[in-house]
């Protein structure tokens, strides 16, 4: 049987890690051992983080639309009652982007779902 030589297929497989690594400090970004064990952690993180910006985002809407909610006398729980009540959908984005810059229009809202 021939002797199988697999340099370039190795080269090729920690290049692919090193470019990934580029930017990282330090040996973590040049000596493949410590690159690859940086990577595996960073697509860890990246793929946690992506699930985790949803949640944050969805925590600071609520943040923000309690706030404006209680500055009109109410507050997010009972707001976003009246607003199911009064059937109104719109979402907890827009509605803090509302709450943020264009607090006359959250109030307008606020009163009319009062109802």
């Amino acid at each position: 049987m021939a002797r199988v030589k697999r340099g370039n297929v190795a080269r090729k497989r920690r290049n692919k890690i090193l470019r990934l690594a580029r930017g990282f400090r330090g040996g973590n970004g040049t000596l493949f051992r410590t690159a690859n064990q940086r990577v595996m952690k960073a697509l860890c993180n990246a793929y946690r983080d992506r699930r985790r910006r949803k949640r944050d985002f969805r925590r600071l809407w609520i943040a923000r639309i309690n706030a404006a909610a209680r500055l009109n006398g109410s507050s997010y729980s009972k707001f976003m009652g009246g607003l199911k009540k009064a059937d109104v959908r719109i979402n907890r984005k827009m509605l803090a982007q509302l709450a943020v810059a264009d607090p006359q229009t959250f109030t307008n809202i606020a009163v009319n779902s009062k109802v």
